[in-house]
C-alpha cells in the first residue's frame, strides 16, 4: 500500500467513530431547521424542493399533476385498439396540468415526429464504444453528444432575457425526448440482437414506435406506454430527478442535465432495483426446484430469509405506507396478460405472504411491495431478458418528468441550488452545546 493510501486508510478509521457517534447520540439535535441525523443521513425527508409535476402521497402513491395513477390511466386519451394512453398525452399533462383532447395529443405526436431524426454522429459515438460497454453508459454518452444541438446555449449567448429561458429549454426538451426511443432501441438491437436495426415508423406513437424498433409484437407497445408513464417522475427528491434538476439549475442545458440524470439513475440504490428483484426471484425459483410453491412453503422461505439477516427485495418504501399503485397497475396487467407465467406466479405468492410476515416481524414501516417488485417480470416475459437494459427503459420514462420539471424551474426563475455544508467538528460543537443546555 502506498504511503498516501495508507495514511488515508488510517484517517478513515479514526474518523468513522466520530460520524457514528453523532448519528447515534445526537441525531435529533437541530442545526438550523434540520437535525444532525438528517444532515448526515442524506437529507432524508428534508422539505427543501418545490415541484408541481408530481407529489408522492404516503397513502395514495404518486400523483401526477394531482391525478392518481388509476385516474391518469383512465382519463388520458388511449391509443386506438390499445389499453394504455398515449405517452404524448401524458407529457402534455405533466407540462400543463390539463388532460388533453385527442387533437392535442396528436399535435404533440406530430411535434415529436418532426423532431425525432437522430443525427448520424450519435450512432457513431455509440458504435465507437466496445460492445460490452454498459447500455446506460452508451445512452448517457449519446445524449451528451447531442449537446452541440442545444438551442438554449445559442439563445443564451445571444443575450436572451432570463424570463424567456423556459422557451429554448422547452425546444431542447422536445427535440431530445423525440429521439430517446430510437436511441434506446438502437442500443438494444446493436448489443443484443446481432446489430439488426429496425428503423422507426413515423405513423406510430411514442410507445408503439419504441416497441416496433425493439422488434417485439403486441401487447408490448402497451407495456412500453405503461412503463414510461409509471417511471416518469417521483417528486424531485430521488437521485435521478434531483440530479437533473440540480445540473439544470446552473443553466446547464437539457442535454447535460438528462445525461447527468441517467448517471444517477444507473446506481444500484436507485434504478437497478428492478434488476436485483428479478435476480432474487429467479434465485428463489431455483432453490424451490422451479415448481410453484404453496403459500406455506413460501412463508417458511421468507421467514428463513429474514432470520438469516437478509431482506426481501422489492418490499418497503421510504415514503409510501401502502402498496405502490405503480405495482398495482403492473399487477393488473400481468393478471390479464400473463397469469400463468411461472415468474409471475412467484410474484403473486410473494405479494400474498410477505406483507403479513413483515408486519409480524415489526421492522418494516411499509411492508407492501413497490414498483420494482413487478416491473422486471413483465420485461422478461416479453423477451427483454438483458437485465442491464432495464435501467435504459427506466431512463426513457424518467426523462419525461425531469424535462417537465426543468422547463418549469426555468419558467419560474428558480435559482442555482447551493445548500450549506458544515464540518464534522462544527457538528460536534453544536452537539456539545445542546448537551450543555439540557444539563443546565
Amino acid at each position: 500500500m502506498s504511503t498516501l493510501k495508507n495514511k488515508l486508510a488510517q484517517k478513515i478509521n479514526e474518523w468513522r467513530p466520530r460520524t457514528e457517534r453523532l448519528v447515534k447520540e445526537y441525531g435529533d439535535v437541530k442545526i438550523g431547521e434540520v437535525t444532525i441525523g438528517q444532515a448526515i443521513g442524506g437529507m432524508r425527508g428534508v422539505k427543501s424542493l418545490v415541484t408541481d409535476i408530481s407529489y408522492l402521497d404516503p397513502y395514495e402513491g404518486i400523483r401526477f399533476r394531482g391525478y392518481t395513477i388509476p385516474e391518469v390511466l383512465e382519463k388520458l386519451p388511449k391509443v386506438p385498439n390499445c389499453e394504455m394512453p398515449y405517452v404524448e398525452g401524458f407529457f402534455y399533462l405533466l407540462l400543463t396540468g390539463d388532460i388533453p383532447t385527442i387533437e392535442e395529443v396528436k399535435e404533440v405526436h406530430e411535434e415529436f415526429n418532426k423532431r425525432k431524426k437522430v443525427p448520424q454522429y450519435v450512432f457513431d459515438v455509440i458504435r465507437a464504444m466496445p460492445r460490452d460497454t454498459h447500455p446506460m453508459t452508451m445512452f448517457s454518452a449519446a445524449i451528451l453528444a447531442m449537446q452541440r444541438e442545444s438551442i438554449f446555449v445559442k439563445k443564451y449567448h445571444e443575450g436572451i432575457n432570463k424570463m424567456d429561458y423556459w422557451d429554448p429549454y422547452y425546444e431542447d426538451a422536445m427535440n431530445l425526448l423525440a429521439k430517446l426511443p430510437e436511441i434506446a432501441a438502437h442500443i438494444y438491437r446493436m448489443k443484443y440482437k446481432n446489430d439488426d436495426i429496425i428503423p422507426p415508423d413515423p405513423n406510430l406513437d411514442f410507445g408503439g414506435n419504441f416497441a416496433h424498433m425493439m422488434g417485439i409484437g403486441k401487447p408490448y407497445d402497451d407495456v412500453a406506454r405503461l412503463y414510461f408513464i409509471l417511471h416518469s417522475d417521483h417528486e424531485s427528491g430521488n437521485v435521478s430527478a434531483h440530479t437533473g434538476h440540480l445540473v439544470a439549475s446552473a443553466l446547464s442545458d437539457i442535454y447535460y442535465a438528462i445525461s447527468a440524470m441517467l448517471d444517477g439513475l444507473a446506481g444500484p440504490l436507485h434504478g437497478l432495483a428492478n434488476e436485483e428483484v428479478l435476480r432474487w426471484i429467479q434465485g428463489v425459483m431455483e432453490k424451490m426446484g422451479g415448481k410453484v410453491p404453496t403459500e406455506e412453503e413460501m412463508k417458511k422461505f421468507v421467514w428463513d430469509t429474514l432470520k438469516s439477516g437478509q431482506v426481501i427485495p422489492g418490499y418497503g418504501h421510504a415514503v409510501l405506507r401502502k402498496t405502490d399503485p405503480r405495482y398495482m397497475a403492473q399487477r393488473e396487467f400481468c393478471l390479464k396478460h400473463l397469469p400463468d407465467d411461472l415468474i409471475f406466479k412467484y410474484v403473486d405468492i410473494l405479494y400474498k405472504v410477505v406483507p403479513p410476515i413483515l408486519v409480524e416481524q415489526g421492522k418494516a414501516k411499509n411492508p407492501w411491495p413497490n414498483v420494482d417488485a413487478q416491473s422486471g417480470v413483465i420485461q422478461w416475459y416479453y423477451g427483454v431478458r438483458e437485465y442491464e437494459f432495464y435501467t435504459v427503459l427506466f431512463g426513457v420514462g424518467r426523462a419525461l418528468g425531469v424535462c417537465s420539471n426543468i422547463i418549469w424551474a426555468r419558467a419560474l426563475g428558480y435559482p442555482i441550488e447551493r445548500p450549506k455544508s458544515l464540518t464534522t467538528a462544527m457538528l460536534e460543537e453544536i452537539a456539545a452545546n445542546a448537551t450543555k443546555k439540557v444539563e443546565a
